[in-house]
């Protein structure tokens, strides 16, 4: 097990009705928001007026900045920077999901930087300070409401690349269970699939295969998700299954997942940026490409020790194989995509997606090359 410091800062607020706690919690840092959110789903379900209420009550002064796609792009983000400067807010809210509080972050970030943004996401200048930061979380997926990480796509060069900084730790999260309640079947499936690729980054790759304290977790959360998304697709109603994925996916990602490991790296997440980026699909839509594949390249070259723990934790399976077996069953059983042609992705273009995602593999120093990259993708066709 080796040696690791834990910081997490994030205030955590969990439960029915808490989204009403939000002024409370935000007229701590100022009297002026920049809202943030997607295509306006938080207004369909009541999110966006208790919001408003809350943030009113406290006397905050709200400018929006609505239309954050599900793979947040680097011009709306520049676009929320300049909103954020002009009507001098000082503080961010994003109400949403993982895409949502990706671009909030970014904006908090680039809301007090004079060069160009991208600069953090390229690693030309770290982010030394950032807008108080606020979320309403309506997708359990990506625990970006727990950690202080973003993802950012450059469309016009077809980069999605990430940035990290202590500056970006939300202050406050609310956590509702009940605003999930109306989410698409295919959302339900694809946080499912973004909360267990986030697991099985750092277990499965990790140097140190002694850390029996942090396997347990991850294999408790990935069950966890498991049942709980079967729960949520037979009856969406079910309160306490909501309540679990979401702080199940919480769990996935804000840093306990992975304490003790060593030498980890992220290369399912590398692979499938490029996917996104190139293709604009979802996230755990191309997560769940890329995994099976993945597992079936690391079972050759580092044998089976891992999937074989890992499966019978979770799955009960009693071989390595077995374990990507129940992988790509569970996918398809909850309706996501295991094969590049299952998202219309032309096998040809396998050397372009592994050339593009070299860029991100140089950046994060993962030791990778093309033609690996190219070997796993060949086991997704």
């Amino acid at each position: 097990m080796q040696n690791f410091t834990f910081y997490n800062p994030v205030k955590i607020i969990f439960g029915k009705g808490t989204i009403a706690r939000l002024g409370a919690e935000a007229s701590k840092a100022g009297k002026h928001a920049l809202l943030v959110y997607g295509g306006g789903s938080i207004k369909n379900n009541g999110v966006y007026m208790t919001v408003m209420i809350a943030l009113e009550a406290a006397g905050i002064a709200v400018t929006e900045h609505s239309g954050v796609k599900p793979n947040p792009v680097l011009s709306h983000v520049r676009e929320g920077v300049k909103k954020a400067k002009e009507a001098g807010c000082d503080m961010v809210i994003a109400a949403g999901g993982g895409s949502v509080i990706d671009e909030a972050k970014a904006i908090a970030a680039g809301a007090g930087y004079e060069g160009d943004l991208w600069d953090f996401f390229l690693g030309k200048d770290g982010i030394k300070s950032a807008l108080p930061l606020f979320t309403v979380l309506t997708i359990p997926a990506t625990g970006s409401e727990m950690n202080s990480g973003c993802v950012i796509t450059n469309e016009e060069t077809k980069q999605k690349f990430s940035a990290m900084s202590s500056a970006l730790f939300p202050k406050a999260s609310i956590l509702d269970p009940e605003a999930t309640m109306t989410l698409p079947t295919a959302q339900v499936a694809y946080g499912a699939v973004d909360g267990l690729a986030h697991l099985i980054e750092g277990y499965f790759s990790t140097t140190d295969k002694d850390v029996a304290i942090t396997d347990e977790l991850v294999h408790a959360v990935a069950r966890s998700i498991i049942t709980s998304t079967d729960r949520i697709l037979t009856d969406p109603k079910d309160y306490n299954a909501r309540a679990s994925m979401m702080w199940s996916a919480t769990m996935a990602l804000n840093g306990m997942q992975s304490l003790g490991y060593g030498g980890t790296s992220f290369v399912n997440h590398v692979i499938e940026h490029s996917l996104s980026a190139i293709y604009d699909i979802a996230h755990g839509a191309g997560l769940a490409i890329v995994m099976p594949a993945w597992f079936k390249y690391d079972l050759a070259k580092n044998g089976p020790a891992r999937l074989e723990k890992f499966g019978a934790a979770v799955f009960g399976a009693k071989t390595a194989e077995g374990t990507i077996a129940a992988f790509e069953e569970w996918f398809g059983k909850i309706g996501a995509p295991t094969r590049l042609s299952q998202a219309n992705i032309p096998a040809e273009d396998i050397p372009r997606i592994a050339e593009n995602a070299m860029g991100l593999i140089k950046l994060w120093e993962i030791a990778y090359y093309q033609p690996e990259i190219e070997e796993i993708l060949e086991k997704a066709k």
